[in-house]
């Protein structure tokens, strides 16, 4: 049983052919460099002239001088005989010889087409693997990338929320400082209006008694008529002794103006305030006769 031969591929086949091509070329060139060089060999020879002369004899030679010799007449010569050369036979032509027709084999065939559908599918498969490969890796890129902006997002928005929290807070702080700055403005006036109502009314308790003391010793002159003011200033020392009393105005009545002056001299010393800062070491005193 023959071995089946192996198929030939495309590439020897064309390889056959170009060396047939390449030999048949150098025939050619061998056969046109023949006829070229038959042809130069049978160019026809150049005509060659010779002239002839005759020796001059002795008597002519003592009694006349030489006469030029006339021109001899070329002889012509018979044109050398050529021999063609053999002119070599033409080589036979060179008959490629053709190619064989191989049979084709089903079974060669099945498994040619099994491995190019096998490299196919791992073509197919690679590619398909790469592409994913790409899909997956921009994927990836992108949810990095949606990350970053999350994060960078999430960041501004608690810096942003932190700040509105400070801020807040700030004005917050802020209301409460001016709410308590209010309050205490509020309580300091309603202390000092206390402390003033209280100081005022403890000045008028003072000096209400100063009046009643004085106004016991007062003696009221029996012709008075009406229930005229008459205001002294009156300065005293912290033990409420009397240093001076002056009329600052008169009720009118010189009797009264007077009485009013002794009693106050006459008081001393002056009832002295329930607390030390009320006390003024000069007072308005003011008298009517009917107080």
């Amino acid at each position: 049983m023959r071995k089946s031969e192996r198929p030939r591929t495309p590439r020897e086949v064309s390889g056959k052919w170009l060396a047939l091509a390449l030999a048949l070329l150098v025939q050619g060139a061998f056969v046109a460099v023949l006829i070229f060089s038959v042809r130069w060999q049978n160019r026809k020879p150049e005509a060659v002239t010779a002239e002839l002369y005759a020796p001059p004899s002795k008597t002519q030679a003592t009694a006349a001088p030489p006469q030029p010799a006339p021109t001899p007449t070329p002889i012509p010569q018979p044109e050398p005989k050529v021999s063609p050369q053999p002119v070599p036979a033409t080589p036979p032509a060179v008959t490629p010889p053709e190619p064989k027709v191989e049979k084709p084999d089903p079974a060669a065939d099945i498994a040619r087409k099994a491995r190019a559908d096998e490299e196919r599918k791992k073509k197919a498969e690679a590619l398909r693997r790469e592409e994913e490969a790409k899909s997956r890796a921009q994927q990836e890129a992108l949810e990095r990338q949606k990350a970053e902006e999350k994060k960078k997002l999430d960041a501004k928005q608690q810096e942003t929320r932190a700040r509105q929290q400070r801020e807040t807070e700030a004005m917050r702080a802020q209301a409460e400082n001016e709410a308590d700055a209010r309050a205490r403005a509020e309580r300091d006036a309603q202390s000092r209006t206390q402390q003033s109502t209280q100081r005022a009314k403890a000045e008028a308790d003072w000096i209400r008694s100063i009046q009643a003391k004085v106004r016991g010793n007062v003696i009221v002159p029996p012709d008075m008529a009406g229930n005229p003011e008459a205001i002294f200033e009156v300065v005293q020392l912290p033990t409420g002794e009397i240093i001076d009393a002056q009329l600052r105005k008169s009720s009118g009545v010189r009797a009264y103006d007077d009485a009013v002056q002794r009693a106050i001299l006459k008081s001393s010393p002056l009832p002295r305030p329930e607390r030390a800062d009320l006390f003024q070491r000069s007072l308005t005193l003011k008298f009517r006769p009917t107080d």
